[in-house]
């Protein structure tokens, strides 16, 4: 049966799903999948929640590196856990208080936070401000992709320009940064955005108007160069680390650097904490700095959707795996040279 097709069971009693109970030595090395995990929620179903039956899921590199915080992390999500944040499929079952325009077999996508129940079980349970309806001309597998990449670089960049701002993308071939590049040219932005030599011609086909290599270039040198004529800067790599502390030589005075990449590590903490508080006398930058978290908003979900549909935002997916392979998935995300999303496709 297609992924697809709209199919669900109206009262499942339990589901299939990876777990895991440990990362040491890496989340993909201790998954195990089970057929009878228990449902995401104690039946039944919250009055204000959505039962979705998942068809495809989307991975983002938060989606191992939040469980591997350890016990910080466990506090917050104990296990045993399934990872995942971001999905499509259709609609099991709805809670009394959902909006009466969903329906039982309805499409869906979105994203959720993350739980002991995430995205990479047969169910997922969502709430309205992160879960929309999948329009026509876009499918399943290509709106799995949107929850938080597209989400996160819509956050970045709508509230922070209007058309004809120059905006500045720090990797632009990844997962967010593929998605930014779009985002930016539908709100009718110049883009500027940072890749390798082997990606160029992607982040140009996307709407790059140019490219910096970061391979053969100094990053920073170079947007020095060009004076302050950039109103927002996205990075989604946290690296060149001195990027924030020049910016006052490309940001527009009024402009804005918004961070959402780079390593979870107390040097990387430290390094968010100085740009956050600390004066550029002591290491800090002297434009206006925001680390972004993504916030489930059901407008974005659907304005991100309504461009896809209409062909304005595309997503682009490095590879399709089966969902008998998600730790061959993290393997790859883990290596960190995507172009775009890693997709699992689930067994229906």
């Amino acid at each position: 049966m297609s992924n697809d097709t709209p199919s669900s069971n109206p009262h499942p009693q339990a589901m299939r799903a990876w777990v895991y109970t440990s990362t040491r030595g890496g989340i993909e090395k201790n998954l195990q999948l089970t057929n009878d995990a228990p449902l995401p929620f104690h039946p039944p179903l919250p009055n204000d929640a959505i039962l979705v039956k998942v068809h495809y899921s989307s991975l983002n590199p938060a989606d191992y590196k939040f469980p591997e915080l350890g016990l910080a992390m466990r506090a917050l999500v104990p296990t045993p856990a399934s990872p995942g944040m971001d999905f499509s499929g259709v609609v099991a079952q709805l809670g009394d208080a959902v909006n009466s325009n969903f329906r039982i077999g309805d499409k869906v996508f979105g994203r959720i936070a993350p739980n002991r129940h995430g995205t990479l079980g047969e169910y997922v349970s969502a709430r309205l401000d992160g879960c929309a309806a999948v329009p026509a001309g876009l499918s399943l597998k290509d709106a799995s992709c949107i929850g938080t990449a597209a989400q996160t670089a819509y956050q970045c960049i709508a509230p922070n320009v209007k058309p004809g701002d120059k905006i500045f993308v720090n990797g632009g071939s990844g997962g967010t940064g593929t998605f930014g590049i779009q985002i930016a040219k539908a709100l009718g932005c110049h883009v500027t955005a940072t890749c390798s030599a082997k990606n160029a011609e992607l982040c140009r086909s996307l709407g790059a108007d140019e490219i910096i290599d970061y391979t053969t270039e100094n990053v920073s040198q170079v947007l020095k160069a060009k004076g302050q004529v950039y109103q927002l800067v996205v990075d989604n790599v946290g690296t060149p680390t001195d990027l924030h502390r020049v910016a006052d030589h490309f940001l527009l005075p009024d402009g804005k650097f918004v961070q959402i990449g780079g390593e979870f590590s107390v040097a990387n903490v430290t390094t968010v904490l100085s740009r956050q508080f600390l004066p550029s006398f002591l290491g800090g930058g002297k434009r206006k700095w925001q680390y972004l978290i993504t916030n489930n908003t059901h407008a974005d979900l659907e304005q991100i959707a309504k461009w896809m549909s209409e062909g304005k935002v595309k997503a682009v997916i490095d590879e399709v795996f089966q969902y008998e392979d998600v730790p061959k998935a993290f393997e790859k995300l883990r290596k960190g040279r995507t172009k775009g999303k890693i997709v699992i496709e689930s067994s229906t």
